[in-house]
């Protein structure tokens, strides 16, 4: 089976992506690993007239968008990517599929510890920005950065930075307080900055460039999602870890508007 278009992530990003290239009557099939980044929390926010959103719900709706424009959408697990002389092969679970353009919209991995993974998305977070008014005015604790100390003051005076957290203590499955070097630190939520992981390995055995980042390497694109291997595309926290739902869903729609670009043989070279 050839499409026109294979997206490669099943989020906001990648639904975007797949929703304006099925209105342009692109063939598309989009492979939804269903595993979001943001599946922990029950509300999204920032998210402009969806704001207090679930995210999962959100991509329900955004799958039934893709598909009734003839977007087609399975949940499967990519085994492998390569270029040949059309296009590109993308290997699934019981089948190979080809493509004549690529967007990866794979997202990344909070490499969160095990005994914070309960709370994760709920009191124990790592974007003020997407959580922080929720808890605005309670006792926060913050791990790492020390400059995230003065952005979390936007919600809260009552803030203290620790060096480590080695537990957390929950009472009525609420957070209580951070153990931090031996020390008990009250806290009603904890702002902890997990290590990244994109999920790049395909687009990295594919030649993709990558650029070092505040929180790591990360695949470089350009500004509409263009990667230096000509054809693929990326877009989302694949590429951009501070990339909140929205900017990944315009991401996604500026990959999407360069890629049918391209197809028409209408853009630049480089």
């Amino acid at each position: 089976m050839t499409y026109e278009v294979v997206i490669i992530g099943g989020g906001a990003a990648g639904l975007s992506a797949a929703l304006m290239l099925t209105r342009a009557r692109r063939s598309v099939l989009v492979v939804d690993g269903a595993e979001p980044r943001n599946a922990p929390a029950a509300h999204m926010h920032n998210y402009l007239s969806r704001d207090g959103f679930s995210p999962l719900e959100l991509l329900k709706h955004g799958r039934a968008e893709v598909e009734g424009y003839g977007g087609e959408i399975v949940h499967d697990q990519v085994r492998g990517v390569t270029k040949t002389d059309e296009g590109f092969a993308v290997e699934l679970g019981e089948r190979t599929v080809h493509a004549q353009r690529l967007l990866f919209a794979t997202g990344l991995v909070d490499e969160v510890p095990e005994n914070l993974r309960d709370r994760w998305g709920r009191d124990v977070f790592g974007c003020p920005y997407c959580h922080g008014y929720e808890v605005r005015d309670q006792k926060l604790v913050v791990f790492g950065e020390e400059m995230k100390v003065a952005l979390v003051r936007q919600w809260s005076d009552d803030v203290t930075h620790v060096p480590s957290v080695d537990s957390v203590e929950v009472e009525d499955d609420r957070l209580v307080a951070v153990i931090s070097d031996g020390k008990r630190v009250p806290a009603d939520a904890l702002v902890y900055s997990a290590p990244m992981k994109p999920r790049d390995e395909f687009l990295l055995a594919l030649g993709a460039e990558t650029e070092e980042t505040m929180v790591g390497r990360f695949v470089r694109t350009d500004a509409k999602g263009r990667t230096s291997v000509p054809g693929v595309y990326a877009a989302g926290n694949v590429t951009d870890p501070a990339a909140i739902v929205i900017v990944a869903a315009a991401q996604g729609a500026q990959a999407a508007g360069m890629i049918n670009m391209d197809l028409l043989g209408l853009l630049p070279a480089g």
